[in-house]
């Protein structure tokens, strides 16, 4: 898929690791971490002064913590592993929320992932810390230990949204136990299914379905799929990111009433909006501050082509509407289109309030 340049730089990112020391060595060592991680440091007010600024201090680390959670991904405690989960247990609200939470000791020999292993990155994290502390990284999640796949963590690296975060559970636990777990994945988007000639070590663990027919009910599996549909009892749904969404508006159209007419057409093609890979348009609303606002509440990408990439491609539904206004023949259309690299539409043009919406799907 052609992706042009984004047409503005991105802002500069802060430090997403917080590290907290109370003893002097763990406050040289913290120093290292930060330096490492791309971190900052936060010590105990009698070490402030000196080598550390007052303003990097805390009196006490439960309610400094308490006010730091949410600001950073991943937070770094050198000190008893007692004292991080006191400082974190009343802040814990779930597991695809809660960041990534480490522990290790003022010498760094055993760094233990705390919270979040899988999803949050603390497993990781982990690793990267004793790789650099020269320490042993303590891993308990059970998938990790039986070296085994942990369908959060494949997901996450793969890029699909998980659509039924509960259902992991399940599906981890009857790969624990020895159990064969069936996948719905004609994209092989999980890339688990082998390639030609080659033996996948995951292989054996896994049963490929090919269609519903074919899914016995009664067992745990995981289904990949764009479309939006009631997972059932058993399956874990994931959503891969394959949509792309050309967008067309009139001058001035706010944000709200873009991002409705989008969910009003995913919704009617039955379509999730967890699958939406980028937002499309064309140069000439690259200042358009709704449809900028819009693609910054999904979250998502938003490319800009130039009409000479837009107007050879062959749409559905050209209008001369749209040519006497933009230089082109389509703006949705033609921007899905392009933007996933695909000769036909999943959706064709729908307009709605000021806005016209087209879906394409990634081949």
């Amino acid at each position: 898929m052609f992706e042009p340049e984004p047409t503005a730089s991105a802002p500069e990112t802060r430090p997403d690791t917080a590290i907290y020391a109370l003893t002097p060595q763990g406050a040289q060592l913290g120093r290292v971490l930060a330096r490492q991680l791309h971190g900052e440091l936060f010590v105990s007010a009698r070490l402030a002064g000196g080598d550390f600024a007052e303003k990097d201090s805390f009196n006490s680390l439960p309610p400094f913590v308490g006010k730091q959670f949410s600001r950073y991904a991943r937070h770094v405690f050198v000190t008893a592993a007692g004292i991080a989960v006191r400082c974190v247990a009343p802040l814990l609200r779930g597991k695809d929320r809660d960041p990534a939470v480490v522990a290790l000791d003022q010498r760094g020999r055993f760094v233990i992932s705390l919270v979040s292993g899988h999803l949050g990155g603390a497993n990781n994290l982990a690793k990267e810390i004793a790789a650099i502390t020269a320490g042993q990284a303590v891993i308990t999640t059970a998938t990790d230990t039986e070296e085994l796949p942990s369908l959060d963590v494949l997901a996450q690296e793969r890029g699909l949204a998980i659509a039924n975060l509960g259902m992991v559970k399940a599906v981890n636990i009857a790969l624990l136990a020895g159990e064969t777990v069936q996948v719905h994945d004609p994209h092989n988007w999980l890339r688990l299914a082998p390639e030609p000639g080659q033996e996948h070590p995951w292989t054996a663990h896994f049963r490929r379905v090919h269609d519903e027919a074919s899914w016995i009910k009664d067992l745990p599996g995981v289904w990949v799929d764009h479309r939006r549909i009631e997972p059932g009892e058993n399956r874990l749904l994931l959503h891969p990111p394959c949509l792309t969404v050309g967008v067309g508006c009139k001058r001035g159209t706010p944000a709200r009433t873009i991002l409705d007419c989008l969910q009003g057409v995913l919704d009617k093609a039955g379509l999730a909006q967890a699958s939406v890979l980028t937002l499309a348009s064309i140069t000439a609303k690259q200042d358009e501050e709704g449809l900028l606002e819009a693609a910054a509440t999904l979250g998502r990408g938003l490319f800009f082509y130039e009409s000479g990439e837009l107007a050879p491609i062959a749409v559905p539904n050209p209008s001369e509407r749209v040519k006497q206004l933009m230089g082109v023949h389509s703006v949705s259309e033609a921007a899905a289109l392009k933007s996933a690299g695909a000769e036909t539409l999943l959706v064709e043009k729908t307009a709605c309030n000021g806005v016209t919406v087209a879906v394409a799907l990634v081949p």
